[in-house]
């Protein structure tokens, strides 16, 4: 029998490709939401509901395995902070942490309760998972190092800022962490 993995991709990410098709690869079931079709386009706060019901009904367990990547990680971030403590191990990468904004490409996002994770961490008012860890490019602009690193010093998460790489992080270097974090 394969073991599952809960996999949320970036915005508007399959299970079929990148990621996703690595980890069926590798022989996991993968298992969690796409960020396209009919899940895109419930309301925000609906897609948080549903993954955090997701880890409650068929993740909440110490050998469960998430991986999240992007505005997945946004999502998942959000969901755990409406719950208690997730007991299994977490894989972020290029995670969102909040609004993002860059000058030279005149581009920037606000997304909804883009102040909560922050807030809640910093009022020690977020479950802090027992294992996490985190990586993002040094140049990533989406998932800003410094506000990335920040917050996950407030929830004892892991980070690793990876020189020179943008917010789609390396495929060699993604292997490799695939190779130590998974079983």
């Amino acid at each position: 029998m394969l073991q599952s993995i809960y996999f949320l991709p970036g915005h508007g990410g399959h299970f079929s490709n990148g990621l996703g098709q690595e980890l069926v690869r590798r022989g996991f079931d993968v298992l969690g939401r796409e960020t396209v079709g009919d899940f895109k386009k419930l309301d925000f706060d609906v897609q948080v509901e549903k993954v955090a019901a997701d880890l409650k009904a068929s993740f909440w367990r110490e050998d469960a395995l998430v991986i999240a990547n992007s505005y997945g990680a946004y999502l998942l971030l959000l969901a755990l902070s409406s719950l208690t403590t997730f007991p299994g191990k977490i894989l972020l990468l290029s995670p969102i942490v909040g609004e993002f904004s860059n000058d030279q490409t005149r581009m920037g996002f606000i997304l909804p309760y883009a102040n909560r994770l922050n807030a809640l961490a910093s009022k020690g008012l977020y479950p802090i998972p027992n294992s996490c860890q985190i990586h993002v490019g040094s140049l990533d602009w989406q998932s800003i190092p410094d506000n990335v690193t920040a917050f996950a010093a407030l929830v004892n998460a892991q980070v690793t800022v990876v020189e020179g790489a943008g917010h789609s992080l390396p495929k060699y270097y993604v292997a490799g962490l695939l190779e130590k974090w998974l079983p």
